[in-house]
């Protein structure tokens, strides 16, 4: 172990005795910024590189968050707007949902920690392979309600206010709904995150300082966290910062 890994395994150290267990968020949202950037960074490795160490870190990711107590992690994976990347980019990344999909069907720590899968966004845009894998690996995780692992895929912020405003709109047409029944609750039900908390924390990898699209509607009261480090590169010490970070802050709701 070099001196440089000794020094963060005692910081990390340091941060886990100073976090107040009582005060842990409930449902941490990641945006996984920097896969791209850190391949090229590496220089002779292909962007699908990035993007396969990047699901390495969220295994991590995952892993850490169960052993804080944290209950729902929800994680953008893939938008909309990511369907116009070079084809080769998003066949390659449709080929790791699918592997990634078909492992959690008999992953280990998924189910020895009783861990429910599913996917928020527009599964109808991706390919049926892929939306098999999808239909699978929920269906094996349905049973749990210990902790919740959602990705969202195929996911718009806006079209995903604009999916429920037809939905809520076609109740009226259908007289199940009146102009007095349309509230904040009705269309919380009709997102695609319905029947999910809102995430008490939205952490930001790579430097950018922006949602871009992300749970725009859920996110009116969570505590935004914006971490220098590229997404694969993410360390434990980093994560802890921004819990670290959350539990300082005083939260005033509304205010």
């Amino acid at each position: 172990m070099s001196l440089l890994q000794l020094i963060y395994q005692l910081y990390e150290w340091h941060i886990s005795k100073k976090l107040n267990p009582k005060n842990m968020p409930k449902h941490i949202a990641l945006i996984m910024d920097g896969n791209r950037r850190f391949s090229k960074i590496q220089g002779s490795i292909n962007v699908m590189k990035g993007h396969e160490f990047g699901v390495n870190t969220l295994e991590k990711v995952l892993d850490w968050s169960i052993d804080l107590g944290i209950e729902i992690v929800t994680a953008y994976a893939f938008s909309t707007e990511n369907f116009n990347r070079p084809k080769d980019e998003v066949d390659g990344l449709m080929s790791l949902f699918n592997k990634n999909f078909k492992r959690i069907v008999s992953h280990e720590k998924i189910h020895k920690n009783e861990v429910r899968v599913k996917v928020v966004g527009r599964i109808d845009l991706l390919p049926d392979e892929v939306k098999e894998s999808i239909r699978k690996a929920e269906e094996s995780t349905a049973m749990y309600n210990k902790r919740l692992f959602n990705l969202a895929i195929g996911y718009d912020g806006r079209l995903e206010i604009v999916d429920a405003i037809k939905k809520i709109v076609n109740e009226f047409k259908d007289g199940k709904i009146s102009i007095d029944d349309i509230n904040e609750n009705l269309v919380n039900e009709n997102l695609y995150t319905a029947g999910l908390d809102d995430p008490n924390l939205i952490i930001r990898t790579s430097g950018e300082e922006r949602l871009s699209g992300f749970l725009l509607w859920q996110s009116s009261y969570s505590e935004l966290y914006f971490c220098d480090s590229l997404w694969p590169e993410l360390r434990k010490v980093d994560f802890l910062r921004a819990i670290r970070s959350y539990q300082e802050r005083e939260r005033r709701l509304g205010t």
